[in-house]
């Protein structure tokens, strides 16, 4: 792997920061824009963990989110009273509360899902199959890295 002197990394971390803000407040006021009434991006957010996940706890979403648990609290309140989400006893530790999409949440991901698959297609359709594999191999190794130091820093 070549080395970059300082000027160069730099220059690429201004780049980086640049585009990232650009593309992450146009990203998330298109994808506020999908959202049904009385949904946000962070409630969205976690609808879609959720739909990946089956199941979890509200521990494992504040550590994915990187958010405090009164932040999570607040955002499954909402999501249950709207019934998009329900609460299960653990069986095994009665102390412990499962989260799982209800049909109305389920039916509610695949809606807006399917809506930011096509907003993101037609920002994808600009680039060619290599350049869209080379960007998202990156990107996936950026957040390998990231994960990995994250770990790296939880141990210590």
């Amino acid at each position: 792997m070549t080395t970059m002197d300082d000027h160069c990394l730099q220059q690429i971390i201004q780049r980086y920061e640049k585009a990232n803000f650009t593309v992450n407040r146009r990203l998330n006021a298109m994808i506020r824009d999908l959202m049904p009434e009385g949904l946000t991006v962070d409630q969205f957010g976690t609808i879609r963990y959720l739909r990946g996940a089956g199941v979890c706890t509200s521990s494992e979403l504040a550590d994915i989110f990187c958010v405090g648990k009164s932040s999570i609290t607040a955002i499954i309140s909402r999501l249950f009273d709207k019934q998009l989400i329900e609460r299960i006893p653990d069986e095994k530790d009665r102390r412990v509360t499962l989260l799982r999409l209800t049909e109305e949440g389920e039916r509610v991901s695949d809606l807006v899902e399917k809506e930011i698959e096509k907003m993101i297609a037609c920002f994808m359709n600009h680039f060619s199959l290599e350049e869209c594999m080379a960007f998202i191999n990156t990107f996936e190794k950026l957040a390998e890295v990231m994960t990995e130091q994250a770990k790296e820093t939880d141990r210590s």
